[in-house]
């Protein structure tokens, strides 16, 4: 992350695998991502205290995009 981008917190996921999907959506629409997480967390997969979490940053000039993404429900039959 460079100083002059800031970055936001657009979401936090429970675990790496949550993370991962929401990070995907988002890349999915040109939208650059930054994970922030306890290793700790990841090495023995818990969501203990917090340890769990996963933090998806976006720079914050692509926020409201992001959520906008994120708010977007989709159905099976919009899939194929």
């Amino acid at each position: 992350m460079t100083e002059k981008n800031k970055w936001q917190v657009v979401c936090v996921a429970s675990g790496m695998t949550n993370a991962h999907l929401v990070e995907g959506r988002l890349k999915t629409e040109g939208i650059n991502t930054h994970l922030i997480y306890e290793t700790v967390g990841i090495l023995y997969a818990t969501n203990l205290d917090g340890l769990g979490e996963v933090k998806i940053l976006v720079p914050e000039e692509e926020l409201e995009k992001a959520r906008m993404v994120l708010a977007q429900s989709y159905e099976d039959d919009d899939l194929q």
